[in-house]
């Protein structure tokens, strides 16, 4: 069974420790969804398990398929099967959204896109193979053609973001508020994208609300506090953090 582990993991940022002690098992297939109010170290646990410089691991583990990946760099915990949904992407005026996609294909698979060989995916056969991603989640073809989140809506940015997880096909992901700043219709578009590739991934959504629960169901609800998961259940307890709110597990 793919798996992925993290164990007794404590995070520091700025020599300021945020997380403090985090055990979580995901297995491929799964859905996890972590809730907790603001501050409660929620981002931090998906910079730290992506490898982000400035989120320093001091104690622990993060294990992938029985490889301890604590000490590898971001570029090989991505080809290793890791991703992030990022909850404010960045724009970068003059790249290409298509190109950018090829180039991360290219990339997360070991290969340099600068070179020239067989392994390296043609634009045409790329081309084919996103047009179907975005056919399969309903996603126009204009889209693709824009500078990367340049000019994009909330809602645009999210999209993108999932089409990158679509095309990348990672093992596991971790969505990081991917509801945040859409309205409810909005919600049920990500929502249905997420679901249309959910079958094979084990998918962790942070999220602070419930209503983006009511279209993906997850097997197991984390409550995180400051910086440590303090209650764990199924999708019921979603329901009761949106009635009681936080209060009751600070």
């Amino acid at each position: 069974m793919t798996y992925l582990e993290l164990k007794d993991l404590h995070v520091s940022v700025d020599q300021k420790e945020i997380l403090k002690g985090i055990n979580l098992k995901i297995k491929r297939g799964e859905i996890h969804a972590i809730m907790g109010p603001n501050g409660a170290g929620k981002s931090t646990l998906c910079f730290a398990v992506m490898g982000h410089p400035r989120y320093r691991i001091t104690r622990g583990q993060i294990i992938l398929e029985d490889e301890d990946i604590t000490n590898l760099p971001p570029n090989e915990r991505a080809r290793k099967g890791l991703f992030l949904a990022f909850q404010n992407p960045v724009a970068i005026p003059g790249l290409n959204f298509a190109n950018f996609l090829r180039y991360a294909y290219n990339s997360s698979r070991g290969i340099d896109a600068a070179k020239k060989g067989e392994e390296i995916i043609s634009s045409v056969h790329f081309r084919k193979m996103l047009e179907e991603k975005m056919r399969i989640l309903g996603i126009k073809k204009g889209f693709i053609e824009r500078d990367l989140n340049e000019g994009f809506s909330g809602g645009e940015k999210k999209k993108a973001e999932i089409l990158q997880l679509a095309i990348l096909d990672p093992k596991f992901a971790f969505l990081d508020e991917i509801d945040s700043g859409l309205d409810i219709d909005g919600i049920k578009k990500i929502a249905s994208y997420i679901n249309e590739l959910s079958s094979n991934l084990g998918l962790v959504l942070i999220t602070h609300y419930q209503r983006i629960l009511k279209y993906i169901k997850p097997k197991y609800v984390h409550v995180m506090v400051n910086g440590r998961i303090v209650k764990t259940g199924d999708v019921s307890l979603a329901e009761e953090l949106e009635e009681r709110g936080y209060e009751s597990f600070i």
